[in-house]
């Protein structure tokens, strides 16, 4: 439905004075203009009916324009107020549509009125309005803007008072229209378009001694304001007009260019149809040629390798490879290289004239390379045929068990040293309670021989400096301590081998503590760990080892993330959802493209490969959430961050003790 308080008050912000009645002629509003000079004061006269108010031919002219406003067509309907007939005020008509309370609007300016006590003042005001109202008409219809100043003093002629010695000149955007007064009697008005000053209009007489009216400085005034908008409305539409013949005259071309490609296309088909001719001869005169190719070339696809065969400038004479053309270079189509390569079994061969099989790493792959010398009659290498196999995967295994015996190797010996470690840890806090106690003891005694010894030093540090520090030093000494065999404890249980049962209670913030606490020292390197964790986390069954190296794998991948050029934040966050617990590893590194982030989860895929990244660590990650009826996501914006949110499936602590 249409908003009408915004319609009326747009209207009232333009004209004078405004009408608005349902379909059988009530008023429903009027503007305060209208109610002033139009209707009965002080009674008003909203909520009467218009043929209660006018005479019957004014009733008559409002009748006909309604009906012409429902038709889409322009009008104007006389306003005659039977109780004061001296005024009378054209209005022009419009029509709404608004569901059932469909209105009829009336709208016009001062300009209209007309005082019917003098005859003569009544018809020149009859002639202004007509000319307004004419200029207004012609401006809507004329086709151009040229034809509208070109014709302009025709209309404008009528308004005037003596219409026949009537000189219109105007000027719009450089160009003249008409001649101008030859007197300096004359009016003149500004058309400012655009909020732009684009012209004027010149209006005199070719006879000097004849008067000109302030009225009809009045009326050109209003024809100027309604030209400013009318002409802004034009040069819309004739943007709009020639916007509309470029696109029709880009739509001739585009049917004449396509008809011309389908001549062109059917000059190539002749040529086409003549070539094959010529095609004919030449292919059974290569059949045997073509036949031996075939045969060797479905040789080549049956390999499940890549072969290719070089010669001896590196250039491909075949291959099973798709996606390349024979005529280019190894080096570039094999490798996206701009040279050759610096171990190019070639070159090798071509002074040992021996077949090589050597591994070489091409990006994120490792391929097995076998070259085998071609030779021609004369027993020279004429080139080589290289068999490419991806051991990406065997050469991965190879490293993860080297990776594992390793680890293996480092759990046995921390599990050791923990234990070494230790031991005179313990001695170190026993000794540290009975110096703290100590000297709570001596202190006192101290201060005492420091009064009458003020210069008094120990360690050769001024008394009262070292009265200050020395129980700091004590307590950093105790916490330093209980700090190592936390530490200490945490590897003793990250060493423990791992029988892979879901039968541990896990508190998950307890574990997440330890965890930061054993990898401490790898993260701080580029960021600070900072724990938020949820009040009133139930616990859940589960392997704790497991979910330690998921937390573990996290949070120095995040930290790995951290840009050289800033230290970083990595935190962790708990809480729970529905029946979920929710675990939260948010960093502000380098973030991942679409791309990457959809691999992240599949074996053997790293970003790191360069740095000793095996693609391992986040598809394990990724098993072991699954392993325990949960899911892992994640969520990351380049140079802004990544976000790790793992949801396990949590049970109240006593329905986990009853298990």
């Amino acid at each position: 439905m249409v908003e009408m308080e915004n319609i009326y008050s747009f209207l009232e912000s333009n004209f004078s004075y405004i009408l608005v009645t349902d379909k059988r002629g009530q008023i429903i509003h009027a503007s305060k203009q209208a109610e002033e000079d139009l209707l009965s004061v002080p009674e008003k006269e909203t909520g009467k009916f218009l043929k209660d108010i006018l005479t019957p031919s004014s009733w008559n002219t409002f009748q006909s324009s309604m009906q012409q406003a429902r038709d889409g067509n322009r009008s104007l309907a006389a306003f005659i107020n039977k109780n004061r007939t001296s005024v009378s005020v054209p209005l022009k008509a419009g029509y709404i549509e608004n569901g059932d309370d469909s209105v009829y609007l009336f709208f016009g300016n001062l300009l209209g009125t007309i005082n019917k006590e003098k005859g003569w003042e009544k018809d020149e005001r009859i002639k202004e309005m007509t000319c307004f109202y004419n200029v207004a008409e012609f401006i809507e219809v004329s086709r151009s803007v040229e034809e509208f100043f070109s014709l302009l003093p025709r209309y404008l002629s009528q308004g005037m008072l003596y219409p026949e010695e009537v000189v219109v000149y105007s000027k719009y955007d450089g160009i003249e229209y008409g001649q101008k007064p030859s007197s300096d009697n004359y009016l003149s008005v500004k058309l400012t378009v655009w909020n732009k000053v684009r012209g004027e209009i010149i209006v005199g007489y070719h006879d000097e001694a004849l008067e000109l009216l302030p009225e009809e400085q009045k009326m050109l005034d209003e024809i100027r304001r309604m030209l400013n908008l009318a002409l802004e409305r034009k040069e819309l539409k004739e943007k709009l007009a020639q916007k509309e013949r470029e696109d029709s005259e880009y739509h001739k071309q585009l049917i004449k260019l396509k008809k011309e490609i389908e001549e062109r296309t059917q000059e190539l088909n002749n040529q086409k149809e003549k070539l094959s001719v010529v095609n004919s001869y030449l292919n059974r005169a290569n059949d045997s040629w073509n036949k031996a190719k075939i045969r060797l070339e479905t040789i080549f696809k049956a390999i499940p390798d890549d072969v290719v065969l070089l010669d001896t400038k590196r250039r491909i004479i075949m291959t099973n490879k798709k996606g390349i053309e024979p005529g280019e270079y190894c080096y570039s189509s094999l490798f996206n290289r701009d040279t050759p390569c610096k171990d190019c079994r070639l070159a090798k061969i071509l002074k040992n004239k021996m077949p090589l099989t050597l591994t070489i790493k091409d990006g994120d792959k490792y391929l097995q390379v076998h070259s085998l010398p071609v030779f021609n009659n004369a027993h020279e290498v004429d080139g080589i045929l290289e068999f490419y196999r991806d051991v990406t995967i065997e050469k991965t295994y190879e490293q993860q068990l080297q990776q594992a015996d390793k680890l293996a190797s480092i759990g046995e010996l921390v599990s050791g040293i923990g234990h070494e470690i230790n031991n005179p840890n313990q001695f170190i806090r026993g000794n540290i309670k009975i110096v703290k106690q100590a000297f709570e003891d001596i202190l006192p005694i101290l201060d005492e021989h420091y009064k009458n010894h003020p210069d008094l030093k120990i360690a050769r540090l001024n008394y009262q400096f070292f009265r200050d520090q020395i129980m700091v030093l004590i307590d950093d000494m105790g916490h330093g301590s209980e700090r190592i065999k936390s530490i200490v404890k945490s590897l003793r249980a990250f060493t423990v081998k791992d029988e892979g049962l879901l039968v541990d209670t896990v508190e998950i913030n307890t574990l997440i503590e330890e965890t930061a606490r054993l990898i401490y020292k790898e993260v701080h390197k580029k960021a600070e760990i900072e724990l938020e964790l949820g009040d009133n986390i139930p616990t859940f069954i589960g392997n704790t080892q497991k979910i330690e190296q998921v937390l573990i794998n996290i949070i120095i991948n995040a930290s790995q993330a951290i840009p050289e050029d800033r230290k970083g934040l990595v935190k962790v966050k708990t809480f729970t959802e529905d029946s979920d617990i929710v675990i939260q590893i948010e960093d502000n590194g380098s973030g991942m493209n679409e791309k990457t982030k959809s691999q992240i989860f599949n074996p053997f895929f790293t970003t790191k490969r360069g740095k000793g990244g095996t693609g391992l660590g986040l598809a394990i990650a990724f098993r072991i959430i699954e392993e325990h009826g949960g899911n892992i996501s994640v969520n990351s914006e380049p140079n802004v961050g990544t976000t790790f949110t793992i949801k396990i499936p949590a049970k109240p602590l006593s329905e986990n003790k009853k298990g």
